[in-house]
């Protein structure tokens, strides 16, 4: 009896555990994907890799004693076999290998090089590459199991090559797949106009973000897979746009706030506690969660009183720590200055609204009287992008100097991160049309070179003789991914799908689809379209209430046509 009352406790703690499983709002999914195309092949005879076209054919991911269907990779004294694969699309996981029979038992080693482009997949991890085993693993030797399978690797990447190590072996390969991991979340959240670019982009951006939306909030599945918070801010505006809430943005607020003394700056870095704030006061506004606000109070308070302790009398910041914008504009002190005393002064504006709602008086006065200082300290001679932005949105500069500066010289020293603050602001001097070139020029150069997620950073001038990241490199033309990148993301070590790149996706959504949210909880919501130059586009936005469905028509003459579908309890105003 005492063993059966032990089991029956097991079986209620197995029941529980299963519920909560059940019951958790966004399951991971692990979705097995086999190889598109065959990039290239060590031996295209037909003697040392034998029936490689069954490795394109999707499998049912189990170990049979079938002989059938089996492609072989054969290594002589002289000739090493190898292939590369391309998946079709990045994902974020790894590679499954599964093993036909054959008669010999011994031992098959092989080399797996994951990548985010075909050259990748080419270089090794040694003193002459930048490639990298940092964060997460992409290069790999394993043993084949006989009659098996084995599953490696948890990365970011579209292509795999595979080596066969020792001569005179050979490897009896049933299928090799790409297993996918990804929250299983529906799109409800969608931009379809005239423009089919315009289209691919903003769905690139809602799946670059999706792809790091895993354990928590990453700023790239490749690298570096942490919760950068600066990152997480354009991350955040395209997940509220596209998937309207998830439990990651919570989850992901809270781990770095919780590893972060309020004496300490998130991530070592000052302009990121400025972001956890701005980020607070977006999801609020679009959630209307007050309980999950309520739970920030006592670090926000604390952090905006440190705030306001390093604004002087004449309202200029002196925020100590690491001061960084983003990577493109960290070399330019004055940048980084102007940047930062906007930042700032948005940051205390967002942060005495949520004192006023939290009914903290005293933080929200303080706020207050640091903000009316800050806000006529202005600079001259900027010529950065990104500080223009900044002082743009905060009003330290008129919209169209801020705008002149931002148009200078089209797409050049646009940065991935900082775009979406220049299309923020080039949208509030009424420059639409513009933003529209740009997000086509910038973020659609990427998709020119194979992108099908958007990179940590991405030059204009890297189009030029630039070979595509889906296509084996030339003599002929640059490797982009080898030759090019910066500061920490130099060459292979540069991520290829970065959330902070995103930014075009929530723009299109609130600028051009046109929605504002003017009350907590999208209880009242304006619809404001700015079509540019476009002649139609549709769309959907999440909300706690439901989904909003809206399409606008240009009419003769220029007049827009709009209807909206809103579910009960939202009031929409345009």
């Amino acid at each position: 009896m005492k063993k059966a009352g032990f089991f029956f406790i097991f079986l209620l703690q197995l029941a529980a555990s299963l519920s909560d499983l059940l019951g958790q709002a966004e399951p991971i999914i692990r979705k097995p994907i086999a190889a598109m195309s065959i990039v290239w092949m060590s031996d295209n005879t037909g003697t040392f890799i034998k029936n490689p076209e069954y490795l394109l054919t999707p499998g049912n991911g189990q170990a049979d004693l079938s002989k059938s269907r089996l492609a072989y990779l054969i290594n002589s004294p002289k000739q090493q076999a190898s292939i590369i694969l391309d998946f079709g699309i990045e994902m974020q996981g790894g590679l499954q290998i599964i093993t036909g029979i054959k008669d010999s038992k011994k031992p098959v080693k092989i080399r797996v090089r994951l990548g985010e482009s075909v050259s990748e997949t080419m270089a090794g991890i040694d003193s002459s590459s930048t490639a990298t085993n940092d964060h997460a693993m992409r290069d790999f030797e394993l043993t084949l199991p006989w009659l098996g399978k084995i599953e490696i690797g948890n990365s970011g990447f579209r292509f795999a090559r595979i080596d066969l190590l020792k001569e005179s072996s050979t490897a009896c390969l049933k299928e090799i797949n790409a297993i996918s991991i990804y929250r299983d979340i529906p799109y409800e959240g969608s931009f379809t106009c005239n423009d089919q670019l315009l289209n691919k982009i903003w769905q690139t951006g809602a799946y670059t973000v999706h792809l790091n939306m895993q354990d928590y909030l990453w700023d790239g599945i490749k690298r570096d897979r942490l919760v950068w918070v600066g990152d997480m801010h354009p991350e955040v505006r395209t997940i509220l746009s596209v998937f309207g809430y998830s439990e990651v943005i919570p989850k992901s607020l809270d781990l770095v706030r919780d590893i972060t003394p309020v004496t300490e700056w998130m991530n070592g870095i000052s302009s990121y506690s400025m972001w956890w704030v701005l980020i607070h006061r977006d999801y609020y506004t679009h959630s209307g969660d007050l309980n999950y606000l309520k739970e920030q109070k006592a670090y926000l308070s604390a952090l905006l009183r440190k705030f306001c302790s390093m604004v002087d009398d004449n309202g200029v910041e002196k925020l100590d720590g690491n001061r960084f914008l983003d990577w493109p504009s960290s070399p330019d002190k004055l940048a980084v200055d102007a940047g930062y005393q906007g930042l700032l002064l948005m940051t205390l504006i967002a942060g005495a609204e949520l004192c006023a709602i939290l009914g903290d008086r005293e933080t929200e006065k303080l706020c207050l009287n640091k903000i009316r200082p800050m806000s006529s300290v202005k600079f001259k001679d900027v010529k950065s992008k990104q500080a223009a932005a900044l002082l743009s949105l905060a009003d330290l500069m008129p919209p169209e100097e801020a705008d002149g500066i931002i148009s200078a010289d089209g797409a050049k020293n646009v940065s991935t991160f900082y775009g979406f603050y220049m299309l923020q602001a080039k949208a509030k001097a009424g420059s639409y049309t513009e933003a529209l070139n740009l997000i086509r020029e910038y973020w659609g150069g990427m998709l020119k070179l194979g992108a099908t997620t958007f990179w940590e950073d991405f030059n204009i001038d890297w189009l030029k003789n630039a070979s595509r990241i889906d296509e084996m490199p030339n003599d002929q033309q640059i490797d982009v991914h080898r030759t090019y990148g910066d500061f920490c993301y130099k060459g292979y070590r540069h991520s290829f799908c970065h959330g902070w790149a995103s930014g075009p996706t929530s723009w299109l959504s609130e600028v051009v689809l046109g929605v504002q949210i003017l009350e907590p909880g999208c209880r009242k919501i304006r619809i404001e379209p700015h079509l540019g130059d476009l002649e139609w586009v549709e769309g959907t936005y999440p909300t706690p209430l439901g989904v909003v469905r809206i399409r606008h028509d240009k009419q003769p003459g220029g007049k827009i046509k709009t209807s909206i579908t809103a579910p009960d309890g939202i009031e929409i105003i345009q």
